[in-house]
């Protein structure tokens, strides 16, 4: 299903056309039939079967618009390329073009001894040992070959992280000119499509609760790029000039660490910037940081990132409570909690690590990071069909896809359940790699990307 408003995706980014052979069937009639309000992250792409430009895809809900992946694969079948990764990163790739552009955290030097943070009551930490080079690095789609690996930072972190976790966490975002690369505590970068820094930007350092890391991806949306700063110290928001990396505002947060990348949306003609977090979800208004409106209502250590279309937006955190909201963004103003402007809310069965996937109509997430899946019907949240246990699969932290009328969901363990996008759910194939996977996939075209903790994977029909 082709999301509405496709068209008013596609004003912030330059029209590229590709080749005949490559071009979806009726691209451009599709494009006509637009009508959705989101706007997130670099989602506008003139090529929607080509490109997957940020976190969550080309329009941050989780689904490929026009792309058709393969059913079933495993290491022996259906694998285009699969080449070994340097260092670790879970960042998911994004792709632009014939190239896709990932980063990662590189081990070098000698060990030291291990040191572990007990700042902000520290646990499950990955000790830090050794220096780390902060690398992005852009890999051809047709044949794996690294095109070029750039090394944008070196040091001893001041914080390891989970020890589930990466130091490369943040996924890059791409608008076909520049790539933007961020490290938190490392830095913000803007390259150009050779791999050369254009500018970068010093943020701080963060301190995380339980020393768990960072990993918040920043957004782009015409020529604004926004990075959300939760910490245990002053939290803050800011938004840069893409192209000179100039602050065009910052505005200060009263929230707590949080890990769930912004959105943006246009409501009622004017793009926000909303934000998931501990204390609060919030809309700001993109042109100044201004708060538009706020709700609160969701758990401690907010993971899971919102999806929005047709006028709402979806939020969902699962920690220490439960909770899934479902909000109206037209007329939302000050202070929301309590009001009509909320369709609902669901306190069961609520996602907390991977992000809700809104494909078409319907709204799926996963219970926590367990293999619950549930599927409701987005606007009402009526369950259809409701919660359902997948199966083989255990731990989850990438976060659903959607494509061709399936749902992809990939497990630490390096499985992956194909299902079919429907009222009724069946399970249409169990897929086996011999990795372990914690990035979210991206999917292009032919092809779905898996970034697994040894390999980067091209799984596309023989």
């Amino acid at each position: 299903m082709v999301p509405r408003n496709l068209r008013s995706l596609l004003q912030n980014f330059p029209t590229v056309r590709p080749p005949a052979a490559q071009r979806a069937p009726h691209w451009a009639a599709l494009i006509a039939m637009a009508g959705i309000s989101i706007l997130a992250a670099s989602s506008a792409v003139a090529r929607p079967a080509d490109n997957w430009p940020q976190w969550r895809g080309p329009l941050a809900t989780g689904e490929a618009p026009t792309a058709s992946p393969p059913v079933t694969w495993d290491e022996q079948h259906n694998v285009r390329w699969k080449i070994p990764l340097p260092g670790l990163g879970h960042s998911t790739p994004v792709v632009w073009g014939d190239l896709l552009f990932l980063t990662a955290a590189v081990p070098v030097g000698e060990l030291i001894p291990a040191r572990h943070d007990s700042a902000h009551g520290a646990h499950d930490g990955l000790p830090v040992t050794r220096k780390q080079q902060f690398v992005t690095l852009a890999v051809d789609r047709a044949t794996g070959r690294i095109v070029w690996q750039t090394t944008l930072h070196e040091e001893l972190p001041h914080e390891g992280g989970h020890a589930s976790g990466s130091l490369a966490s943040a996924s890059p975002v791409t608008d076909g000119k520049l790539v933007f690369a961020f490290f938190g505590s490392r830095g913000l970068f803007a390259l150009n499509l050779e791999g050369e820094v254009q500018w970068k930007s010093d943020l701080g350092d963060m301190e995380t609760k339980h020393a768990h890391g960072e990993g918040s991806s920043p957004v782009l949306y015409g020529d604004t790029l926004v990075v959300n700063w939760d910490h245990e110290g002053q939290s803050f928001i800011v938004a840069f000039d893409k192209a000179t990396g100039r602050e065009r505002w910052r505005m200060p947060r009263d929230e707590v660490t949080s890990w769930a990348t912004p959105i943006v949306v246009v409501v009622d003609g004017k793009p926000q910037v909303i934000v998931s977090a501990t204390g609060r979800i919030r809309g700001y208004d993109l042109a100044t940081g201004a708060i538009v409106w706020e709700w609160g209502g969701l758990s401690a250590n907010v993971v899971a990132t919102p999806v929005a279309a047709d006028g709402f937006v979806y939020a969902g955190s699962s920690y220490d409570t439960r909770s899934m909201v479902a909000i109206r963004l037209s007329r939302a103003k000050g202070d929301i909690t309590g009001t009509d402007q909320v369709a609902w809310v669901r306190t069961r069965g609520t996602p907390y690590v991977p992000s809700p996937l809104l494909y078409g109509d319907a709204l799926y997430f996963l219970g926590h990071y367990q293999a619950l899946l549930t599927r409701l019907e987005a606007k009402s949240g009526r369950e259809v069909p409701g919660t359902v246990r997948l199966p083989e699969l255990r731990n989850i932290y990438a976060s659903p896809v959607g494509a061709a009328g399936r749902v992809y969901i990939t497990d630490r363990n390096g499985v992956t359940v194909v299902l079919n996008h429907a009222e009724k759910t069946e399970v249409l194939a169990v897929n086996r790699l011999d990795d372990q996977f914690s990035a979210s996939a991206a999917v292009v075209g032919d092809a779905i990307y898996l970034r697994g903790e040894r390999f980067l994977y091209c799984l596309a029909e023989s």
